[in-house]
């Protein structure tokens, strides 16, 4: 006579706390439902899981074709609207989100990931730990690329003291311990206030004028500088336009965006740049192209 008994239903993974960037405990089960309050970090979970994000930020702009429930800002993300899908994670950013909306998120019960991120190590190491650990996701090829896609960068032969504004009215530039002032210095441009006592200070246009830069780095975010309004302050100073996104972004942006940079300083300083700031592939011989 045949056994009809039923199969036994499986176990939920067991639940596990550990501890995000901040060393604060997090206490998940099965991850299956994810909102991302970071828009770099909603294209992480994106490309590496379709399908796994519910709710992302008004300003997660890729993938192009994210199709979730947007949720407000990364400052002023709608609590209420996040509680209700239901997610099995939160996921932000100690820098780019306010931590009385995380601590309202969490006092409704939700776990939450918070990165701490403000060198390129530190963003590869963050990704694969929230990805690996928390998502329960496999580590992703695009992370691989953009690691070896870095060890490709050739250390400049003269470094090109540079002035990175985020900000104008007021006039603010990147300072110390800032994820984009690393990569700028990889890349053989590090950031002329990088010894300042604050991250991102206000400094007045003169002042920076007078510093006398070898260029001025003019990403278009979280200002968008363009060639029509940025340039003109700096007379005299060569100044390159360079893509916010690659910059700031800490996710699959990365594998190319040391390529892309480059270029786009290269592109201002063609004497210099040309020659010193290229991205060498692994076979070393100066094609940045994979």
């Amino acid at each position: 006579m045949a056994d009809h008994r039923a199969d036994p239903p499986t176990d939920p993974p067991a639940a596990r706390t550990l501890q995000d960037d901040l060393g604060l405990a997090v206490r998940l089960g099965a991850v299956r439902r994810v909102v991302s309050l970071v828009p770099s970090l909603t294209e992480a979970v994106a490309v590496t899981a379709p399908g796994l994000l519910v709710g992302a930020t008004d300003w997660c702009t890729h993938p192009a074709d994210l199709g979730v429930t947007r949720i407000g800002g990364t400052k002023n993300p709608d609590v209420p609207a996040i509680v209700a899908l239901a997610p099995d994670l939160v996921l932000a950013n100690e820098e780019e989100n306010r931590l009385p909306d995380l601590d309202a998120l969490r006092a409704a019960g939700l776990p939450v990931w918070v990165t701490g991120i403000r060198t390129l190590d530190e963003a590869l190491a963050s990704l694969d730990r929230m990805l690996g650990l928390a998502c329960g996701l496999p580590r992703p090829a695009w992370l691989d690329e953009a690691e070896a896609a870095w060890r490709g960068v050739r250390p400049p032969a003269r470094p090109l003291r540079a002035v990175v504004p985020v900000w104008r009215r007021p006039w603010m530039v990147l300072g110390r311990d800032t994820f984009a002032g690393d990569l700028l210095r990889r890349l053989g441009a590090p950031p002329l206030h990088a010894d300042h006592p604050e991250r991102y200070p206000a400094v007045p246009v003169g002042e920076l004028n007078a510093a006398r830069p070898d260029l001025v780095v003019l990403p278009d975010e979280p200002y968008r500088f363009t060639a029509e309004d940025g340039p003109e302050a700096f007379p005299g100073v060569p100044a390159a336009l360079v893509s916010g996104r690659h910059l700031t972004w800490y996710g699959p942006s990365l594998a190319e965006a040391p390529t892309l940079l480059a270029a786009q300083l290269a592109a201002r300083l063609p004497a210099v740049a040309g020659a010193e700031h290229g991205v060498a592939n692994q076979d070393g011989d100066g094609d940045g192209n994979r």
